[in-house]
């Protein structure tokens, strides 16, 4: 039988440390990117519209085509929200570039105030890098009180280039979805605020 050389035997406790601390970088590595993921594809959702995420913008079109697309509006409320949720129009015609103002409205059904917020998305999912809001209640939380009836516009509309783009040059409709969650449980985790998570550091 072959004796390990006092050279090898000193090595192996280093080598070993080598490998622990590999994998102890690793494994902090993959926790800070769990941590990150749902943010950033967030982030990513909004910068290139892909899942049907739409984009927010401060100013209005200045092209306006002839070409006209209808646009239909979808309403759903999450469980543990109170609310009747439903858009005032089913559907509008609209130009391409054209700003339009729709509206919706949300009545709390219980007798207590309630808040909620709302994620919203577009179909077809290509054409959301193409719709451009300037204005809606999903860009902050909503509170209602008992009984209340609240009206909420949205303003919106789609980018010429849309036309200019093979997989969705041809598309005549286009469906705008919301969902409404409740604030304080419900709400999905992209869409916490620097406010709640100031409330789980102090827990």
């Amino acid at each position: 039988m072959t004796e390990q050389s006092p050279q090898t035997s000193r090595n192996t406790p280093r080598n070993n440390g080598v490998v622990v601390a590999a994998c102890l970088t690793f494994v902090g590595a993959m926790v800070g990117a769990s941590f990150a993921a749902v943010p950033l594809y967030d982030m990513f959702c909004r910068v290139t519209g892909y899942n049907g995420t739409t984009q927010r913008v401060e100013q209005m079109s200045q092209v306006v085509l002839d070409r006209k697309v209808t646009v239909g509006f979808d309403a759903n409320v999450a469980s543990g929200l109170p609310w009747d949720f439903k858009p005032v129009q089913r559907n509008v015609e609209v130009k391409i570039g054209e700003t339009v103002q729709v509206e919706f409205t949300a009545t709390n059904m219980s007798n207590k105030p309630t808040k909620g917020q709302a994620i919203f998305n577009v179909t077809p999912m290509v054409a959301g890098a193409y719709f451009n809001k300037v204005q809606c209640f999903c860009f902050t939380e909503t509170e209602l009180k008992p009984g209340e009836t609240m009206t909420m516009p949205v303003v919106f509309y789609v980018d010429p280039d849309i036309v200019n783009t093979p997989e969705t040059k041809s598309i005549g409709t286009l469906t705008l979805s919301y969902t409404f969650y409740p604030h304080e449980s419900g709400k999905p985790v992209a869409l916490r605020t620097d406010e709640d998570k100031g409330s789980e550091q102090k827990l």
